[in-house]
């Protein structure tokens, strides 16, 4: 075998090295958690003393077109209800999903995003249970 194409072997075993190491390594870190990932979901979840999935979606999307929200999609199925509205030069998405805990409670979760980064300021979050809070007591009530 000529020198030319040993080399060309090892680099070639060395380049598929390289490519499955890479691989390998953004594999684990997709899925590792941190810390902050925790207390961020911690800061986006709220559970409420109800197992009706409808009204409570139904008040999400009331809730979220109350904060300028534009509803983009809204699955009762999934218990899934996705908004935008334009904050500055760019969107603000949320996402809020809707899931049931036991049989006489339910896991509100807000997802909020800015342009593509992710909102971890608790005072987004807070101010939207806050609204949620207090449209479902007005729905208990029976306020309009």
């Amino acid at each position: 075998m000529s020198n030319s194409r040993r080399y060309a072997s090892f680099m070639a075993v060395l380049f598929l090295g390289f490519f499955m190491c890479g691989c390998a390594t953004t594999a684990v870190k997709a899925l590792e958690t941190s810390e902050s990932q925790v207390k961020l979901r911690s800061m986006q979840t709220r559970s409420f003393d109800t197992a009706d999935k409808k009204r409570m979606m139904q008040t999400v999307i009331s809730t979220m077109q109350d904060l300028d929200f534009v509803i983009d999609k809204a699955d009762l199925t999934l218990g899934s209800i996705t908004g935008s509205k334009y904050l500055g030069y760019a969107i603000v998405t949320m996402t809020v999903t809707v899931r049931p805990r036991g049989e006489k409670q339910l896991l509100v979760r807000a997802n909020a995003q800015y342009g593509v980064t992710s909102v971890d300021d608790p005072a987004t979050y807070q101010d939207f249970f806050v609204a949620l809070e207090k449209a479902l007591f007005l729905t208990a009530q029976q306020v309009d």
